[in-house]
């Protein structure tokens, strides 16, 4: 006599679900014929299914960056240097006016020479919405002269125009340079030398390869397209008397370098200065920070 096979698990939680799907039928079609109100209940219901949230949608609300009152300026004083009031209808003198409504234009002639350029030097706040901007305008003559625009902003300082006409003021001062703390020479054969020399000119002229002198860790690029056509080394100075060894001392010994270099290319010579730090490292210096401005190359070891 055979015997049925046994259901294994997974046969015996099929047949159970297929029961509930065949009594949820049957519920369904019971609440129909028991009228409206078994239906209700019947839909009532709590279903199984989960549904996910509707997704909110969030908007970034970028702050809003305060106008400055020195750009403002140095476009108003752009255009009024070059209107004329016998000119009123230029486009000079339009975009001056629109900027300062009631400012009186220059009454000059045409020979007046007109600025090459116009920089803010210096920008003063007299009160809340009121500033004081110092321009310099440089002349194709070499001239510069300093001029004093009012500026008034309304209460969310978005707005700007110039209360008043420009007035020619003296320029500021030169500021005292503070003594260099590069006191130590460097010889020009030594080891320090050598190498800012050579990573100077990988960087600036393209002989060889810039990653060579750098240290672990640094990332750097060269100049490209290079420069210079050559480079050679004036001057090299230090803060650390490390720098003036003839062997290369300990790993991890670190100096400060200024070095002057002559740059040439196809115009003439170019006087150039950069700041360095040098760690040494297997009997060699290596690059760990380029400060052209006082900026750190990317990834430098302090």
């Amino acid at each position: 006599m055979e015997h049925a096979a046994r259901p294994t698990a997974a046969g015996a939680r099929l047949q159970r679900m297929r029961r509930r799907v065949r009594l949820g039928h049957l519920g369904v079609w019971g609440a129909v014929a028991a009228g409206p109100i078994a239906l209700a209940v019947a839909v009532a219901t709590p279903s199984t299914v989960v549904r996910s949230a509707p997704a909110t949608m969030s908007t970034a609300v970028t702050p809003a960056v305060p106008a400055s009152p020195a750009g403002y300026a140095t476009v108003f004083l752009q255009a009024w240097l070059r209107s004329r009031s016998e000119a009123a209808d230029t486009a000079q003198a339009r975009l001056a006016q629109s900027l300062a409504p009631g400012v009186e234009l220059p009454d000059t002639s045409d020979a007046q020479p007109e600025p090459v350029s116009v920089v803010a030097v210096r920008t003063a706040q007299q009160a809340d919405t009121a500033w004081s901007v110092t321009l310099a305008a440089q002349y194709a003559d070499g001239q510069l002269r300093y001029y004093a625009v009012p500026v008034i902003a309304d209460s969310d300082g978005a707005s700007f125009t110039a209360s008043a006409a420009p007035s020619v003021v003296v320029g500021p001062a030169p500021a005292t340079t503070a003594p260099s703390p590069y006191t130590v020479t460097v010889p020009a054969d030594g080891a320090v030398s050598s190498a800012a020399g050579e990573f100077l000119a990988a960087y600036l002229t393209g002989a060889g390869e810039v990653d060579r002198y750098l240290a672990p860790g640094v990332r750097l690029s060269p100049v490209v397209p290079a420069p210079y056509t050559s480079l050679e080394a004036r001057q090299v100075s230090a803060i650390e008397e490390a720098a003036t060894t003839e062997k290369v001392p300990a790993d991890g010994t670190k100096v400060r370098v200024l070095a002057q270099m002559e740059a040439r290319d196809h115009a003439g010579t170019w006087p150039l200065a950069y700041e360095l730090t040098l760690k040494a490292r297997s009997g060699r210096w290596e690059v760990t920070e380029l400060h052209s401005g006082r900026i750190p190359a990317e990834g430098a070891r302090r």
